[in-house]
């Protein structure tokens, strides 16, 4: 069940708000999401993309899925630095990014609850994802931008007949102007906020199991709300309650040195938010000051024995450029991964696997 963090507030039946009405709090499953009363056996494989693990999503059978064709990327394994990597291309989802496998999820949650219109706010990427899928599941949407997003994701919101509204300013600027239209009562689709997509991505950790099995080593991931990060670690949590796994593969977060909130707090402690800025990085995705679930997602780290790393803003157009040269061309965001893995290739636990979350054709 899905309860508010703070006040264990259960989710309102007949309502969709962002966060909860009785005390402010953010919303989550009360057991993270994991879904362990049922086995691999369950899997719908006549179900589209990562709705094959809907036995996972602790959703209403009534919730019918909208789909894409998210899901089922990718795994490609290089020579880098003499060890075999698997980079894991989530920028091969439908839209171009990871996105699409929460959006999923939320865009059909959101349908089953008969919303017509809704809004979000986003950098680029997820704007995009909800974008489509709104448009699939005919939604209207409204998206809040920062006014210097990059053009080739603004446009893209657009194509997919979404309303783009620019906000100067940072990042949290416009996720300021879009909190005052939901207090007018607008249906506020939050990838952030809501919860409902978290299980979407875990389905990578279920992908990773199908091919790998029981693999441990460690998983390298860019981080920004941190999502992504929850997801995958409940996801392998998951199959190890399921008796599947017996090792959960260590995890390594990795966010821009300019906007390093995880980073700071992770190795200095509450006082390493003090001096954090939202400063101006390449990696836009990930320019999140403060992530709403970030102690969860600090907690969650500490499980796996992970750890966070931040990326100076010369590696990132070097990491975008060696990352081409094994034929993966990437956004900057998703680039940040490569000086991370290059710091922790002999010190972490083999196999090492690199999720790849944008397509460089973003880049603007």
């Amino acid at each position: 069940m899905i309860r508010c963090t703070n006040c264990k507030n259960p989710y309102p039946q007949n309502a969709i708000p962002y966060c909860c009405p009785k005390c402010g709090g953010i919303f989550d499953y009360d057991d993270l999401g994991l879904s362990n009363n049922v086995s691999a056996s369950e899997e719908a494989v006549d179900l589209p993309g990562i709705w094959k693990y809907r036995h996972k999503f602790q959703i209403s059978d009534s919730i019918m899925p909208i789909s894409i064709g998210e899901g089922n990327t990718p795994l490609i394994w290089s020579d880098v630095l003499g060890k075999e990597i698997g980079f894991k291309l989530e920028y091969t989802n439908p839209t171009g990014s990871f996105k699409d496998r929460g959006t999923a999820l939320l865009v059909s949650f959101l349908k089953s609850r008969g919303v017509r219109s809704a809004i979000e706010d986003s950098s680029g990427n997820a704007g995009a994802s909800f974008s489509a899928y709104a448009a699939r599941a005919g939604i209207g949407a409204r998206v809040f931008v920062p006014d210097q997003a990059s053009p080739i994701k603004l446009n893209q919101i657009a194509a997919y007949h979404a309303e783009v509204v620019r906000v100067p300013g940072p990042r949290s600027s416009a996720s300021s102007a879009v909190k005052l239209a939901a207090d007018q009562g607008v249906t506020y689709a939050s990838h952030a906020y809501l919860p409902h997509g978290i299980p979407g991505f875990s389905t990578i950790a279920y992908e990773l199991f199908d091919k790998l099995g029981d693999f441990g080593g460690t998983i390298v991931v860019p981080c920004g709300q941190g999502s992504l990060v929850l997801g995958i670690i409940r996801g392998f949590y998951s199959l190890q309650g399921d008796g599947l796994i017996n090792r959960i593969p260590r995890v390594v977060a990795v966010q821009a040195r300019k906007c390093a909130p995880v980073w700071a707090v992770f190795h200095f402690g509450s006082d390493g938010q003090s001096w954090v800025t939202e400063g101006d990085t390449k990696a836009e995705g990930v320019r999140i000051r403060y992530p709403l679930r970030g102690d969860q997602i600090l907690s969650s780290l500490r499980l796996v024995d992970g750890d966070v790393i931040a990326v100076d803003e010369e590696d990132i157009d070097v990491g975008r450029f060696e990352l081409a040269r094994l034929g993966f061309h990437v956004e900057s965001t998703s680039a940040i991964v490569w000086r991370a893995t290059s710091q922790i290739i002999d010190n972490t636990p083999e196999p090492i696997i690199v999720i790849l979350t944008g397509s460089g054709l973003k880049n603007g």
